[in-house]
């Protein structure tokens, strides 16, 4: 069952959205989610909607580990140039195995695993993420057809086994980070004897 807890206005650096927070009851988990909207998403052509799995090391710390944050903002860039859409922001941090594992399989790619082989070797496959939520907010907006931001096949598999149809999928491509130590350069080529 998806409840909805709070709604505000909520202005960025993007542009003016609508925040919403969300609760679902899933079996005996209760699942949080935040949801960025704007415009109107129910009339009109399908909207631009990311379902963006929460990357704490990436969203917030900047990480050069992963893209999370470059495809959060270049979707909510597309969705602020196109005046509607949503981000559904969940709380699957690390493909849905947590931060803390994350951290451990960060670990272990520091040896040489890949992603996927981190996570199983933790004991978790290699994507644990639901989409169960999402496809009940999209239910919860009345939006029975979206342009999807994602680089993931699985979402469009979800979207559309919960009912969802998926008009078209818009590739989040960003580019490359560079390493730490071009990045590094970079910064202090920019700020010059500040760095010194």
């Amino acid at each position: 069952m998806l409840t909805k807890v709070a709604e505000a206005n909520f202005p960025s650096r993007f542009g003016h959205f609508r925040i919403y927070g969300f609760q679902g009851m899933y079996g005996d988990e209760i699942e949080e989610c935040v949801v960025l909207g704007m415009g109107d998403v129910t009339n009109g052509e399908p909207p631009l909607v990311r379902i963006h799995s929460q990357c704490l090391t990436g969203d917030v710390f900047h990480s050069l580990r992963c893209d999370c944050r470059s495809q959060l903002e270049l979707s909510l860039n597309l969705i602020a140039e196109e005046g509607r859409g949503l981000v559904i922001y969940e709380n699957q941090e690390g493909r849905g195995i947590g931060l803390l594992n994350k951290l451990r399989a960060y670990e272990l790619q520091d040896g040489g695993a890949d992603t996927v082989e981190a996570n199983e070797r933790l004991g978790f496959e290699a994507d644990l993420r639901d989409y169960r939520m999402p496809a009940d907010i999209l239910r919860y907006f009345n939006i029975r057809s979206v342009r999807l931001l994602s680089n993931n096949p699985d979402k469009i598999a979800a979207l559309e086994q919960a009912g969802v149809r998926v008009a078209e999928r818009i590739p989040c491509i960003v580019a490359p980070h560079e390493s730490t130590e071009g990045y590094l350069r970079t910064k202090k080529q920019k700020l010059g004897h500040l760095l010194d």
